[in-house]
């Protein structure tokens, strides 16, 4: 028995889009959609006037022509047969619109028309991505560029301008462009690499990203292996920014839970790290962040090179740093990408949502990795987003019972760190 595991156009996939043109790409609930539209048909002409592509899925336009059209869309990797039916004319989706290797089959009346199956080598892909956020696209590019090597195709990515520098000469094979420049009617295929929140159809990812794990989200979205690796990076210099040895350090994010909450954490770091020997540099955007009463700013004793400045150049400063020692964002992405020792401090994200670090920071004594739990909805427009303990005693205390002990520890698990090992932990009581 056949089973049609597509939908009929103007059925289950037009509920799929409007639910995610409500959710946006990369963002929670309420936004508006924030990655280009395909081309308003498909770019691939077929006989009898057809025109097919795989932008947003498999689509299919058919021409009235007096007689009736067949199409049947399949899987060549499973051997399902994923959708079926018989039109007039119109137009044919598929529900899925990540990576599938489909076979496309047409008929007119009883005589095949067209069977195509997907082979993306030597044709025009496009592989795009939110604006507005840094780590994840640093998370990302390489399974993008997986992609290209398995399929031998021309790849464009398209991204936030900021970030095309840091990308674009160390990949000179792959096209680099803004959202603006996205040329939509030659692309053979598109992918929306990005973090879908209310797919629960799973339209747009095969696997919910808070199970796989932010970056391998985009191996599965793209077909591709999903073992780690970081992207190239492109530096305007390469030169060592100071002489002393130096380690850097981000403590500012976009909302609360993502901050190092334990009020004398970061002081202590500092100090234990001046201690050591090492100038302390701040590489974060801003010296000081947060809401209403609520702000975070550069630790007392270390040194202010903040500001709207080239990632370029926060990735100088972080290749040639002993270590990094920051939050779940951007710059530890960046640091990773670098090369850099990667000390991460983090609760609210379970360690599979980032890069492997064998100095990732987390207290499971404490509530934790509530980003990683699909019953919970986050929020980006809540700064101080808490799902399980808001307006309790027991807010953030993910990362507000992480101590500068176990950072200490953390960072004496460095080789360069190892003769400077911090004292055994204390024993303290949790609670």
């Amino acid at each position: 028995m056949r089973h049609s595991l597509g939908a009929e156009p103007g059925t289950e996939t037009d509920k799929v889009m409007r639910e995610r043109d409500s959710a946006g790409a990369g963002t929670a609930q309420g936004t508006s959609r924030r990655l280009p539209r395909p081309a308003a048909q498909p770019t691939q002409a077929g006989p009898i006037g057809l025109r097919f592509d795989f932008n947003d899925g498999c689509r299919v336009m058919l021409p009235e022509t007096g007689r009736p059209w067949r199409v049947r869309l399949s899987d060549l990797d499973t051997g399902n047969v994923l959708f079926e039916t018989s039109l007039r004319s119109g137009y044919v989706n598929s529900t899925k619109r990540y990576f599938v290797r489909f076979r496309l089959e047409v008929w007119i009346g009883n005589e095949q028309v067209l069977c195509h199956d997907y082979d993306a080598a030597g044709r025009d892909v496009l592989v795009q991505f939110p604006v507005g956020t840094i780590g994840d696209i640093i998370g990302w590019l390489s399974y993008a560029i997986a992609f290209k090597e398995l399929h031998r195709c021309r790849l464009t990515c398209a991204m936030g301008e900021p970030l095309i520098p840091l990308f674009r000469d160390a990949y000179p094979d792959v096209r680099f462009v803004s959202h603006a420049q996205v040329e939509p009617e030659r692309q053979y295929a598109t992918y929306s690499v990005a973090l879908f929140f209310d797919d629960h159809e799973q339209a747009y990812q095969p696997c919910d990203f808070r199970q796989v794990g932010l970056h391998r989200t985009a191996a599965y979205i793209l077909g591709v292996d999903p073992a780690e690796q970081p992207p190239r990076l492109a530096l305007r210099s390469a030169s060592r920014p100071i002489a002393d040895p130096y380690v850097c350090i981000g403590v500012q994010a976009t909302t609360q839970c993502k901050y190092w909450n334990n009020p004398r954490g970061w002081a202590e770091i500092v100090d234990h790290l001046k201690g050591l020997g090492y100038r302390v540099i701040c590489i974060d955007q801003k010296p000081m962040h947060g809401r209403g009463a609520i702000t975070t700013e550069i630790p007392d004793g270390a040194e202010d090179e903040t500001g709207d400045r080239p990632l370029q150049e926060r990735a100088r400063w972080l290749k040639h740093a002993a270590a990094f020692v920051g939050l779940s964002s951007g710059l530890s992405w960046l640091a990773w990408a670098a090369g850099t020792p990667v000390v991460m401090i983090s609760g609210f994200t379970h360690p599979i949502n980032e890069f492997m670090t064998p100095y990732r920071v987390i207290n499971y004594h404490a509530c934790n990795s509530c980003w990683n739990d699909v019953r919970q909805q986050f929020d980006h427009h809540d700064f101080l987003w808490c799902p399980r303990h808001r307006d309790t005693p027991r807010q953030f205390e993910c990362t507000r019972l992480i101590t500068a002990d176990q950072v200490k520890a953390a960072l004496g698990r460095i080789p360069s760190f190892a003769a400077e090992t911090a004292d055994p932990m204390p024993r303290t009581a949790i609670r």
